[in-house]
């Protein structure tokens, strides 16, 4: 499976912010939708980096409470990771695994149109393994 038949499974909504909003408004944003990150933009369509549960807990630490105040841009990753929307699934779990990221924003013609977590990439593959294990269990019956 690619990552565009993921997304067209699981919707290819992405939550932005901009790098000047408050990292308590990008908190109560994640808590709210229930996601672990948000991509930063100016314009909703170029990446300028992204803010993980991660980042905020480093930001805690280096900054105390006065972070809740600060702008975003001060603590999110610019570095930003990205896959290709017709990316496979299996290159997608090896990036995430050897960079270490939960998130990974999805682009096509350089252009932020989803985003792919660790729980999707399981999900897919969990599915794989239940169509396979019924595959075989046919194939086993079948043959009996």
């Amino acid at each position: 499976m690619d990552v565009q038949a993921m997304l067209a499974h699981k919707g290819d909504r992405v939550v932005t912010a901009r790098p000047d909003a408050t990292v308590s408004t990008i908190i109560r944003v994640m808590k709210l939708e229930g996601i672990g990150a948000i991509v930063i933009s100016k314009d909703g369509g170029r990446i300028d980096g992204i803010v993980s549960e991660r980042d905020v807990v480093r930001g805690l630490v280096a900054h105390g409470a006065e972070l809740l105040d600060m702008p975003v841009a001060e603590v999110m990753t610019r570095q930003v990771r990205t896959c290709n929307i017709d990316a496979n699934v299996k290159d997608v779990m090896t990036e995430m695994t050897r960079s270490r990221i939960r998130h990974l924003p999805v682009v096509r013609d350089g252009r932020l149109c989803g985003i792919v977590s660790i729980g999707d990439v399981v999900k897919n593959r969990l599915d794989d393994l239940e169509t396979e294990t019924s595959v075989l269990r046919d194939y086993i019956v079948g043959r009996a």
